[in-house]
């Protein structure tokens, strides 16, 4: 969702499936918006096959993964770092080291039954106006960091509530 609105701003119309993943190329500023297609767990082998090809250092890659330990409405950049119990990031981490950026999206837990059901099923009614929110402020987050870097942009993704 996330990076379908990065991909909007810019005008991206034209998504290519390679490697393991959906790709866009956005030629003014120079970067390739990924979405990986294979399983969660395995979201290492796309990135690792598509930074190898572009000769992408990790310091220069975004990774942007849910994350039910942040309540919905929330937002966390960090330079660098673990998993945190995240089989995406666990899976990257493998492949390209620890040392890229990542925007976790809050998400929270769910109050009853299965997490895998939680995160991939359609979010509650209720929920749509902040989901709306998080995916305007996260895409922000993106392009700031595209434009300023993950230094400047960890203030104001840090601060950010959408409630």
């Amino acid at each position: 969702m996330i990076v379908d609105e990065v991909a909007r701003r810019f005008g991206v119309t034209n998504w290519r499936q390679k490697d393991q993943a959906r790709q866009a190329l956005i030629r003014e500023r120079n970067v390739l918006l990924v979405e990986p297609t294979s399983y969660m767990n395995l979201s290492g082998v796309p990135v690792r096959l598509i930074s190898s090809w572009y000769r992408t250092p990790p310091e220069r890659i975004l990774v942007i993964s849910d994350d039910m330990d942040l309540p919905l409405g929330r937002l966390r950049m960090r330079p660098s770092g673990g998993h945190g119990g995240h089989n995406g990031l666990r899976s990257i981490i493998g492949t390209i080291g620890e040392n890229f950026a990542r925007l976790r999206v809050g998400v929270g837990r769910p109050e009853g039954g299965e997490s895998i059901d939680y995160v991939l099923g359609a979010f509650p009614v209720a929920q749509r106006d902040t989901l709306a929110r998080v995916i305007v402020a996260a895409a922000d987050g993106a392009e700031r960091w595209l434009a300023e870097g993950t230094e400047r942009t960890l203030p104001s993704v840090n601060a950010f509530r959408a409630d």
